[in-house]
């Protein structure tokens, strides 16, 4: 749209001067022609000036569209990362090497690791849900 419109641009300052009557060359029943052919010529300018807001708007919207769905997208990302850092910090301290750890030593002590992993994943789930954001 914008070759368009810079193409059509410096006609429109040629017809103006043949229309205003500064070249001597241009016979009178040929004035009116060129009058029309200069309503044309400016008729075409507002089309491309329209066309090219329209466009603009459109752009606009298809960006927001994708900005809004990105913005989902990075939302389930970060509920997705916040239910994960609690489980790996658990799973970093547990995965030490320390020799006196009490629960090393319990019978139940790996089931009851994963029974905490599973507690803390899902109640951030439940959280998340009821406050609408999952």
């Amino acid at each position: 749209m914008s070759l368009l419109y810079k193409s059509i641009w410096p006609l429109r300052a040629i017809l103006s001067k043949f229309e205003a009557g500064h070249v001597k060359y241009i016979s009178k029943s040929t004035a009116v022609f060129i009058r029309d052919v200069y309503d044309h010529t400016l008729q075409i300018l507002e089309i491309t000036q329209s066309f090219n807001e329209m466009l603009t708007g459109m752009i606009e919207i298809y960006m927001s569209s994708v900005s809004n769905r990105m913005n989902e997208i990075m939302k389930v990302l970060t509920i997705i990362a916040t239910i994960f850092i609690p489980l790996s910090f658990i799973a970093g301290i547990y995965g030490m090497n320390f020799k006196y750890m009490p629960e090393l030593s319990w019978k139940l002590g790996y089931f009851s690791v994963w029974g905490v992993f599973i507690l803390v994943a899902l109640s951030m789930l439940l959280y998340f849900r009821r406050k609408g954001w999952l």
